[in-house]
């Protein structure tokens, strides 16, 4: 029986290499020679291999999959990827807000939960995490905020005195820092945690009507958690271990899915709805909007290049189908930009070229020219133009999607409404969502994160912090600190 050769090496441009061992040399003893051209082109490669990584969310992993339309929405959008019976293709990208990519994947930490559909219509892209809230409503708070949950300038280490003094001053984070701060603050896989997109959006049904919408991603396989001691212990045994779950999971046939629901509000509810329904602290209570079941998203398949397929995954909610629309969230139109302005900074301003960002519907845009473009352009390369070239369809998208606003330019919070406050949403959720035993392990985490060299100032500012959440949580959470 032969066996058959192996492909040869090639370089770069296909060309067979003479050795995959050995430098070009004069003789065998002598100098290595500049005009060897392979040797050349692989340590340049290899030295120019690593792309900046992300600024948060530098470590995560993802897959491939579908989602498939599984009830009618289309009394409330126009999008083709949420029309009944649609199945479409996707990418979901799963990560830590804070660490960097060779960080564990247990730290107790947000989990990004970023989504692509390769859409009919163009690509729509989600970015969320695995919490329907934010610890912020601003963007100009936004950079500060990730500072704060990074290094030190001076001793290059996290500090949690650092985190705390920002949380601290910042009340609005209270909803979200009560969240990460509990049982789903680590989950035990990503395939056991739920996804959100968090903001809200804006959906147009076909007739032209308006609808604000919150996207709710329930995990199939049920929610699961680590403690604060079994996270740790699988920090230092196995720091890629939701990395390494997510693929084995996939390899051996166990393809994770979730169900996606919806929350629908009218577009009129939210002139009067006791809470701003675009403020990214804020939930809306499931009794008022109920959620509505539309689809099913499986990940079936893993990525072969992974530098290629994820790291290089560009997610950006400015990705927007028809049907789809940004809402007044602060925090989500600042958003629209800078996603979009991180991806170009990293990869280049040709980024959506690279074929994981590239729709699988046709591209006739007036792009031209930029470092690294290898989709060919041809003339006219302008509009308006009467040589042929594309044309706005705007008999059928020119009616834009979005909603009235007026006032003086100020720089100003929201606008309180009834039952807007900082301490109330976080305050239920410990008093009525949390059992005793999830309100223990709360306590015991959060005595742990500020035992750990916090300074009497910041402790003090975070004791009534949790004072205002809950007397009693505050109260508790003060003794066990003092008692370490």
């Amino acid at each position: 029986m032969t066996q058959s050769q192996p492909d040869a090496t090639t370089t770069d441009a296909g060309i067979p290499v003479e050795s995959d061992e050995h430098s070009l040399t004069v003789g065998p003893d002598g100098p290595i020679l500049l005009h060897d051209h392979y040797l050349i082109e692989q340590m340049a490669n290899f030295n120019r291999e690593r792309i900046p990584e992300r600024q948060p969310h530098a470590k995560g992993g993802g897959a491939f999959g579908r989602f498939e339309v599984t009830s009618d929405v289309s009394a409330y959008t126009k999008a083709a990827v949420f029309q009944p019976g649609t199945r479409t293709d996707m990418l979901a990208r799963f990560s830590t807000v804070a660490g960097e990519r060779g960080s564990p994947d247990t730290w107790r930490d947000p989990r990004g939960f970023a989504l692509k559909f390769y859409t009919t219509e163009g690509n729509y892209d989600m970015v969320g995490n695995n919490t329907p809230v934010f610890f912020l409503r601003d963007p100009l708070k936004f950079q500060h905020f990730i500072r704060s949950q990074k290094r030190r300038a001076d001793n290059n280490l996290r500090d949690h005195d650092m985190q705390w003094d920002f949380w601290s001053l910042s009340p609005e984070s209270a909803h979200q820092v009560t969240w990460l701060m509990g049982d789903r603050g680590i989950p035990r896989t990503w395939r056991h945690m739920n996804g959100y997109g968090s903001h809200t959006y804006l959906w147009v049904n076909a007739a032209g009507a308006k609808f604000w919408v919150k996207y709710h991603f329930k995990t199939d396989q049920g929610i699961e958690f680590f403690t604060q001691a079994d996270a740790d212990q699988m920090a230092s045994a196995d720091g890629d271990y939701h990395t390494r779950d997510l693929f084995e999971a996939i390899k051996r046939g166990d393809h994770p899915s979730w169900t996606l629901r919806m929350q629908i509000m009218p577009f009129e509810d939210a002139k009067t709805y006791r809470f701003n329904p675009f403020d990214l602290t804020k939930v809306w209570p499931h009794s008022d909007y109920p959620l509505i079941e539309v689809g099913r998203m499986t990940l079936d398949r893993n990525p072969t290049d992974y530098h290629a397929e994820i790291e290089q995954a560009a997610f950006e909610p400015n990705n927007l189908v028809p049907g789809i629309a940004l809402s007044p969230d602060k925090m989500l139109l600042a958003r629209g930009f800078s996603y979009a302005d991180a991806h170009r900074a990293r990869m280049g301003v040709n980024y959506k070229q690279i074929p994981v960002n590239a729709p699988q519907a046709p591209v006739r845009s007036y792009s031209k020219d930029g470092a690294m473009r290898i989709n060919k352009v041809s003339d006219p390369v302008y509009a308006p133009n009467s040589k042929g070239g594309p044309k706005a369809d705007t008999e059928r998208y020119g009616e834009p999607a979005g909603w009235h606003s007026d006032g003086d330019m100020v720089r100003t919070a929201y606008t309180l409404r009834e039952q807007d406050d900082d301490w109330g949403q976080a305050g239920t959720m410990v008093r009525e969502v949390l059992d005793d035993a999830g309100r223990e392990r709360l306590v015991g985490n959060i005595v742990g994160h500020l035992s750990d060299a916090v300074s009497e100032p910041v402790l003090q500012r975070a004791f009534q912090y949790w004072r205002n959440v809950d007397k009693d949580l505050g109260d508790r959470i003060e003794a066990g600190v003092r008692a370490k």
